[in-house]
């Protein structure tokens, strides 16, 4: 079955009071612990944004090179995301509908790609 990809980015999320998100965190949940009983889950967590980046890493004459920053420049961050396994991307829409729900934000989802072989399909058709 296909790993799907349900995420959000924290600028989608609009201010929260605390309240509210221990609220929908416990609404949240309830969903990923359907999911674990439905056996569709595989990994999920939140919570990240701007603040949580902690370094970078690029190559430098073939060596890794770790910084602090500079960072990418983005407008947006990831904000949170749940990994599921099912065998549709009907199956993926029901589910990121129920956090979608659960949350009050908007959700994005992608399909994991089968292998290294669909990614270069893929690029090959697109460059077409």
């Amino acid at each position: 079955m296909p790993n799907y990809l349900i995420a959000f980015n924290d600028e989608w999320v609009p201010p929260q009071t605390a309240e509210q998100l221990q609220t929908k965190s416990q609404a949240s949940m309830a969903v990923l612990e359907e999911m674990k009983q439905a056996g569709v889950f595989v990994f999920a967590d939140g919570g990240i944004d701007a603040s949580t980046a902690l370094f970078s890493v690029q190559l430098t004459d073939g060596e890794p090179v770790f910084t602090d920053g500079p960072f990418v420049e983005t407008k947006e961050h990831l904000g949170g995301f749940t990994v599921i396994d099912v065998p549709t991307d009907e199956d993926a829409r029901y589910w990121a509908g129920r956090l979608a729900l659960s949350l009050d934000w908007p959700q994005e989802v992608h399909r994991f790609p089968g292998g290294v072989e669909e990614i270069i399909d893929r690029q090959t058709a697109e460059a077409e």
